[in-house]
């Protein structure tokens, strides 16, 4: 009751009482980052009437909710083991390929070492042969004059 400040005999007035309306607080996940979304609707105003008589309005702040993840579709075991054995199959046929190809190339080689070592070998036997004619280095035997000079035939 309030007094009546008016001069006039007291009177009974009745005194409206407002019950504050609570924001509730946001929920914000710790883990996910905070990121400024605009809303997407002008949200609801809330007002609170203090005893005294003053008015505080604020808006309710809703977290922003996350579009809905569609369901994926189920993969059937079989379709597994097809595109499995797919792969395996292309990885065994190029490492197959790869091994033919290493066979080959480690034949190509080999042929053309010994083709090499021919050519060296038979390069060394021809200048043996026809450099032995005209060497000048070493002993020189007419056997003619030697049988000669040993039996004392002179000349």
């Amino acid at each position: 009751m309030y007094p009546d400040t008016t001069g006039h005999a007291p009177a009974v007035r009745a005194v409206e009482v407002h019950h504050p309306t609570p924001i509730q607080p946001a929920a914000v996940p710790i883990a996910a980052p905070l990121v400024p979304v605009q809303p997407g609707h002008v949200p609801l105003v809330a007002s609170v009437v203090l005893p005294d008589g003053r008015v505080v309005t604020g808006y309710a702040i809703e977290p922003a909710k996350p579009d809905p993840v569609a369901a994926k579709p189920a993969v059937s075991r079989a379709a597994v083991n097809v595109a499995l054995g797919g792969v395996g199959f292309l990885a065994a046929c190029g490492g197959l390929l790869l091994l033919t190809t290493f066979i080959a190339a480690l034949t190509a080689l080999i042929t053309q070492l010994i083709i090499l070592a021919a050519v060296i070998f038979g390069g060394w036997i021809a200048v043996q042969v026809f450099t032995a004619s005209g060497h000048k280095g070493g002993t020189t035997v007419n056997i003619h004059r030697a049988v000669i000079k040993r039996n004392h035939f002179h000349g």
